[in-house]
């Protein structure tokens, strides 16, 4: 999958995955949603962003943890 509005910059925000080059960690987007923000809050908060974004980043969160194996804590 090819992310064309996800940028990573070893010189900006430590190399962290961005929103097009702006200093907008993708981790922040995704957690805003993750909290239930609506994204007509998240752009108004954020008036750099498109709607686009925010899919993107979703898209590439959810890449992210595709290949990778996360540990759950077991049933209780």
């Amino acid at each position: 999958m090819e992310f064309t509005r996800i940028t990573i910059n070893p010189k900006q925000l430590g190399g962290l995955p961005c929103i097009r080059g702006l200093r907008i960690p993708v981790a922040t987007v995704v957690g805003m949603v993750a909290e239930g923000i609506a994204e007509a809050e998240i752009l108004r908060l954020f008036p750099d962003l498109e709607p686009a974004d925010i899919r993107e980043a979703l898209l590439f969160a959810a890449e992210a943890v595709r290949e990778r194996q996360l540990p759950l804590v077991a049933g209780v």
